[in-house]
């Protein structure tokens, strides 16, 4: 989920998630959506489907995070994934936002591609990490894809697996919608089928 540049910094998972709610409002009972969350995006395209699960066909996650009701990124996140967000968001600033990192933390490491990829990137407001999910079983109903790239970053087939979703892979790093955007797009109509 490349961010709106706009948005407050001091926003969080919920108001991420009431975006994509607003989005889904706007189509006017259009009967089949699918809502794709790339990482972090996961757990907010998770929690609009939890909103308007009559709206959703399906949720399909690219290599996202997928948490049960009440835990946070955070939670999900080995325990020195958390001690170095938080440490980087008070060596770089008040503690409230954690700084960008570069292209290839992403695996981007393709010169045009992590240009471009550079000037998107943003700082993510500490909240979305540690903000709890609030779902109420909406999203139990409908059906997901979890996508996840291989080598594995994080535990995002686990992840997958938790919350019911089927699972399917990819090969290559967790910014593979910038490297294979070809094979991604595979990827969601074969999910969405």
């Amino acid at each position: 989920m490349i961010p709106d540049l706009n948005a407050p910094t001091d926003r969080g998972l919920h108001d991420d998630a009431a975006t994509v709610i607003a989005a889904l409002d706007k189509l006017a009972r259009e009967d089949d959506v699918v809502l794709v969350g790339h990482s972090y995006g996961g757990l907010a395209v998770r929690e609009a489907a939890d909103a308007r699960a009559d709206l959703v066909r399906q949720v399909v996650l690219v290599d996202g995070w997928a948490a049960p009701d009440g835990a946070s990124l955070f939670d999900l996140a080995p325990s020195s994934f958390e001690k170095a967000m938080r440490a980087s968001a008070h060596t770089n600033g008040d503690g409230s936002q954690i700084p960008a990192p570069p292209p290839a933390a992403f695996g981007v490491v393709d010169s045009d591609a992590a240009a471009w990829l550079a000037e998107r990137l943003v700082p993510q407001p500490l909240r979305t990490f540690s903000e709890a999910t609030r779902l109420g079983g909406g999203v139990d109903r409908v059906p997901g894809t979890a996508v996840c790239c291989t080598p594995p970053t994080y535990d995002f087939l686990g992840f997958g697996q938790s919350v019911g979703y089927r699972t399917a892979t990819i090969e290559g790093p967790h910014g593979v919608i910038l490297t294979d955007p070809e094979g991604v797009a595979r990827s969601l109509l074969e999910a969405a089928a």
